[in-house]
């Protein structure tokens, strides 16, 4: 038999070749199994003679009852999502840890295609349901993992449940059965306003993550603060709080740098005298951080000296130079690879417990002690 073999290549024409049985051949492509090395190169080495790429996934697929396919569901825009590193770095932590398995990702936007923050507000206005994307509903997968966690009554969760397609979630809150990877996010954010306050603050304003779904930017009040549903943007809000209160809380519609800049714009400007402005900003996540870093800048004001600026993350950002942000570390690659372990114990029948993981505060150069104000107007 040779290359001019009739019709398409077929794990039984390897197995007729290698002179093993179809259920050998399908081992060596497998490679689990007892077969020895010099078997699995004699079937090899005929695959490769025929041009015979391997098994058929699908079938493989249909024999095993399950598809090599880890959903993971962006809870934002795809395209916003990949500006964030700290989207891309626990993504990078994940895949690396599900393909060392040879498991596959279908990255699925947690929204469908076309939805804006107006129209989930109306919708929910209406007591209409949010809606999901149709990948959620009918997409094969063998776990889905929700990375920027859960919503109450969400709707990505309660479609993936109804499918009995088995869920992990990264920082949300937590469902019964379901494994949940987060960070020390309260105190984290506790222990940055410590900080300030220890070298001397007392105005400090704060810059949030987005509350919920429906995107907002401007004041926050103790009515909105209530609402606040996104854990992580809960957890900081309360580590701020176990310190001091804010002077001021400005929410952002997403974790960017121009939202940061135009949040801290509003926070700086001249609504008050100059001597009662807010002395130090507590970001929510380095990428407000950094905008509130540029909008100080423009304002003519000096980081540190005139206002401290602190985040959350532990990003690297070398386009802010000369300065470097006083920041919160999380382990943002640990924490995608905590995710795919987790997935890997749900496909092994295990119930892997959930994981909180340490933070810690860096100190930069963004944050002083507080100016001496006294002299101002």
């Amino acid at each position: 038999m040779n290359r001019q073999t009739v019709g398409r290549p077929t794990l039984a024409k390897v197995a007729e070749l290698a002179k093993v049985s179809v259920s050998t051949a399908s081992l060596a492509f497998s490679g689990a199994g007892p077969i020895t090395p010099e078997t699995r190169e004699k079937v090899l080495a005929a695959a490769r003679e025929l041009d015979y790429s391997g098994p058929n996934p699908l079938g493989r697929q249909l024999r095993s009852g399950r598809s090599g396919i880890v959903g993971v569901v962006i809870g934002d825009q795809l395209g916003r999502s990949f500006r964030d590193p700290v989207s891309t770095q626990v993504l990078h932590g994940l895949v690396s840890a599900i393909g060392e398995q040879g498991l596959g990702v279908l990255l699925v936007p947690g929204m469908p295609q076309g939805t804006t923050a107006q129209s989930v507000g109306l919708a929910a206005e209406a007591g209409l349901p949010p809606a999901v994307d149709p990948l959620v509903e009918a997409a094969a997968m063998d776990v889905a993992v929700l990375v920027w966690g859960t919503l109450k009554d969400d709707p990505n969760l309660a479609a993936l449940q109804r499918r009995g397609v088995p869920v992990v979630i990264g920082e949300g809150q937590d469902v019964p059965g379901v494994p949940v990877v987060g960070v020390d996010d309260r105190r984290g954010a506790a222990e940055a306003v410590r900080h300030l306050v220890e070298l001397g603050h007392t105005r400090i304003a704060e810059i949030t993550l987005p509350f919920g779904r429906d995107e907002r930017s401007g004041l926050v009040d103790a009515a909105r603060l209530a609402t606040a549903e996104r854990t992580p943007t809960r957890n900081r809000l309360a580590g701020v709080r176990d310190v001091i209160e804010p002077v001021m809380s400005w929410e952002t519609p997403a974790s960017l740098v121009e939202h940061g800049r135009d949040a801290a714009t509003e926070i700086l400007s001249e609504w008050a005298p100059a001597r009662d402005r807010p002395t130090a900003i507590i970001a929510h996540s380095d990428l407000l951080a950094a905008g509130a870093v540029i909008a100080a800048r423009e304002l003519g004001l000096r980081v540190p000296e005139d206002v401290s600026v602190a985040g959350f993350d532990g990003l690297d950002l070398p386009w802010l130079s000369p300065d470097v942000l006083t920041s919160v570390h999380q382990p943002l690659v640990e924490k995608g690879r905590a995710l795919g372990l987790a997935v890997i114990a749900l496909l092994a029948g295990e119930e892997p417990d959930s994981v909180i993981l340490p933070v810690s505060l860096v100190e930069g150069t963004t944050t002083g002690p507080v100016p001496d104000l006294s002299a101002l107007p």
